[in-house]
């Protein structure tokens, strides 16, 4: 075998050397033994044109203790109004409609900004149009208003398999285009933190900050995924990264077009992963499926004659292991579907049928609380964000003008306290009205952790 890879080698380095009368500035010959060099030229050729780097402007209000005391501003004479700073962004994306210039990338990338701004390779620049968001699934889409577009068409994602080789496309570090090869590691990974619904493609093709909202495609130059996300101690590329397949994004996709937004399906239950300590209690053989623990009235699961202490072992035949993969299935399943659920209770097992409906979260109008509240809409957290273990109550509107958005509160925000006092859930603001502290102060987690605002 040695003396082969010997003979082979040296037929490689005689059809180099033959090439060119000058050997040391030889290109690498078309064919060898008479077959053609692979390579991903002409395919990229076609591909990068359609990725597209996207930079962002986000204005951020910047609180001081000395600035907020009015008897500063006034002896020095200064505005009442907050001062901010500029937070700049780089990302990538994807033109997947080339007549209506819509852009897929990820939330991350240009949620929340202020000035979107898409240049494409050819060296245009064109100001974006969010068209709308998706946090759960850290999809969004833009949209340009150009001419000359090239997209990229889009592969069935549920036909990739562990070993094809794809191709990741973006602007890492703000670099310009760079191309990365792997293949496909592995498929349906969850339960990674961030967005709440997952089902991932893994690959080791080389992804990196910057990277994120550009395009894995497969040796055809079809899009399979929008790259998201890596996993790595140092925060550099260490081959474990991660796309959200196609399926998944389209289907999104054409809801924000839509809507604006993703209206998604809900069994209503809440449900626990179970421990062989659970399964010993419950009287049960394995730890397969997941236990319910909650049923909310006048839904899907209510309606469909699931208990408290049921276990749900299957849904559409493939079985459950997880209450994560229980939210996915939920999440990612368009709005209005049915689904069969393979239910045990008391060692007897049935199936039932489900048909996902519109979650439905209680709101309260922040002036019931209090006058400088006006203008806030708080709502109940999601069955998604519950599930991921988050507390506190939603940020869901938010009007322009109003004393809370000019102290800084956010649209997308999740209230966790007012002053010293924890707020859990909505049940316990709903408690809090009447009570009118002098200094309002509210405790609020978002994008950049959690801070103060002083609403005045």
């Amino acid at each position: 075998m040695f003396a082969r890879l010997v003979r082979r080698t040296a037929l490689l380095c005689f059809a180099l050397a033959a090439a060119s009368p000058f050997s040391s500035h030889a290109a690498l010959p078309p064919s060898v033994d008479g077959q053609p060099m692979p390579s991903l030229a002409p395919m990229l050729e076609k591909v990068t044109p359609a990725v597209v780097n996207i930079s962002t402007k986000t204005r951020v209000q910047v609180r001081d203790p000395f600035f907020d005391d009015p008897i500063f501003r006034q002896f020095f004479g200064m505005s009442g109004s907050p001062r901010q700073r500029v937070e700049q962004s780089l990302g990538s994306g994807v033109i997947v409609d080339a007549a209506k210039g819509y852009v897929l990338t990820n939330n991350h990338v240009v949620g929340g900004a202020d000035d979107i701004t898409v240049s494409l390779q050819d060296g245009r620049d064109f100001k974006g149009k969010l068209v709308g968001t998706d946090p759960d699934t850290d999809v969004a889409v833009v949209q340009i208003q150009a001419t000359g577009l090239q997209a990229l068409p889009i592969a069935d994602s549920a036909k990739l398999r562990v070993g094809d080789f794809v191709v990741a496309v973006g602007d890492p570090f703000g670099l310009s285009q760079t191309v990365t090869s792997g293949i496909v590691s592995a498929l349906g990974r969850n339960g990674l933190g961030g967005s709440g619904y997952q089902n991932f493609i893994q690959t080791d093709a080389s992804i990196n900050p910057g990277n994120s909202g550009g395009a894995l495609v497969n040796l055809r130059g079809e899009l399979v995924g929008i790259n998201t996300m890596i996993f790595s101690p140092s925060g550099g590329n260490v081959g474990i990264g991660f796309a959200i397949p196609t399926n998944l994004c389209t289907e999104v996709m054409q809801q924000l077009i839509a809507n604006g937004k993703v209206n998604r399906g809900n069994l209503g239950v809440e449900t626990q992963d179970i421990t062989p300590r659970i399964a010993q209690v419950l009287g049960l053989k394995s730890s397969n499926g997941v236990v319910v623990t909650r049923v909310n009235a006048g839904s899907a699961a209510d309606d469909s004659d699931i208990q408290v202490g049921d276990v749900i072992t299957a849904i559409d035949g493939k079985p459950l292991r997880t209450a994560q993969e229980l939210r996915n299935a939920e999440g990612l399943l368009p709005l209005g579907s049915t689904v069969k659920l393979t239910v045990q209770r008391n060692g007897a097992s049935r199936e039932v049928s489900a048909k996902l409906t519109p979650e439905k979260l209680a709101t309260l109008d922040g002036s019931r609380l209090d006058a400088r509240l006006s203008g806030v809409t708080f709502s109940e957290l999601s069955q998604s964000q519950r599930g991921q273990g988050i507390a506190g109550v939603g940020i869901t509107g938010v009007r322009t003008g109003s004393r809370a958005a000019l102290a800084g509160l956010q649209n997308g925000d999740i209230l966790i306290g007012i002053g010293n006092l924890r707020v859990p859930d909505l049940r316990t603001l709903q408690q809090l009205k009447g009570v009118n502290p002098r200094q309002l102060v509210l405790v609020v987690s978002g994008d950049g952790g959690v801070r103060y605002v002083d609403v005045r």
